[in-house]
């Protein structure tokens, strides 16, 4: 008896579920943690990089950079978080950012190099608490959990059959769930989080333009270095600024009707 198995057979027999949540954008989601999970885990895992990295002891620079992650999180829903947010600047070169469920931000100083003003550096907070409230991290660990389950039987199925050269498929299953799911799903969520920020940098007072400044400088910064957009997590830049561009109109209406303007940078 003949048996074929495919990675695009294998993804779609995990994501074929019921999604119980809906994303801000109105995009179908699967979540099996719960909120307070999520908020633990964060929390351990903010503590954590607290003990690991150097944190800045820049007074001017930790409060810009407060001045700016306070405006964003202020226009963050309370369902979404409720308390006061923490907000850490760590000493690092990184050109990076992130936000953990459970009211936590990290900034890294590498980023301030490339983000030239208060209005890119809230389109990158913006982006990374736009992964918190459209619940990205609990997605792509509810997706990790489903496609292990998923391989692992379809590795049992190949055992029982002795099917020749199980190995090589299963291999080949997990490079295609990787290039067929996660990395699209995680390009998904990188372009969802962009429009979310966009939107709440606006709503904050920032001017939204400056989104795409900020991509422009993130393409001048790594140089053309990048891996090729299909086997990458993040979108391609010009992706990016195609996006933002696209929602660009909503997203000035909104700043416009905002009486609020942070100056955070003189």
């Amino acid at each position: 008896m003949k048996m074929k198995f495919t990675a695009s057979a294998v993804a779609a027999s995990i994501l074929v579920l019921t999604a119980c949540a809906t994303s801000p954008t109105g995009r179908n989601q699967v979540l099996l943690y719960s909120e307070s999970q999520l908020a633990q885990m964060g929390d351990q895992a903010f503590t954590g990089m607290k003990e690991e990295l150097k944190i800045s002891n820049k007074p001017v620079q930790n409060s810009y950079v407060e001045c700016v992650a306070n405006a964003i999180t202020a226009n963050v829903p309370v369902s979404v978080f409720d308390g006061q947010w923490e907000v850490v600047v760590f000493d690092d070169e990184q050109v990076n950012a992130f936000a953990l469920p459970g009211g936590k931000i990290g900034v890294y100083t590498g980023l301030l190099n490339v983000a030239e003003n208060q209005h890119q550096l809230a389109a990158v907070i913006g982006h990374e608490v736009g992964h918190v409230i459209a619940e990205h991290g609990n997605e792509r660990m509810s997706q990790s959990t489903l496609i292990n389950v998923g391989t692992q039987a379809v590795g049992q199925i190949l055992s029982a059959n002795e099917v020749p050269q199980s190995g090589p498929i299963m291999a080949a299953i997990g490079l295609g769930v990787q290039v067929g799911v996660q990395l699209p799903f995680s390009r998904t969520h990188e372009s969802e989080a962009d429009v979310i920020g966009l939107q709440l940098m606006a709503k904050s007072g920032f001017d939204p333009r400056q989104s795409v400044n900020l991509w422009q400088n993130m393409e001048a910064a790594s140089g053309g270095d990048r891996p090729m957009e299909l086997l990458s997590t993040h979108p391609a830049p010009q992706t990016r600024i195609d996006n933002l561009q696209a929602n660009m109109q909503s997203a000035l209406a909104d700043y416009q009707l905002t009486a609020h303007r942070p100056k955070c940078q003189d």
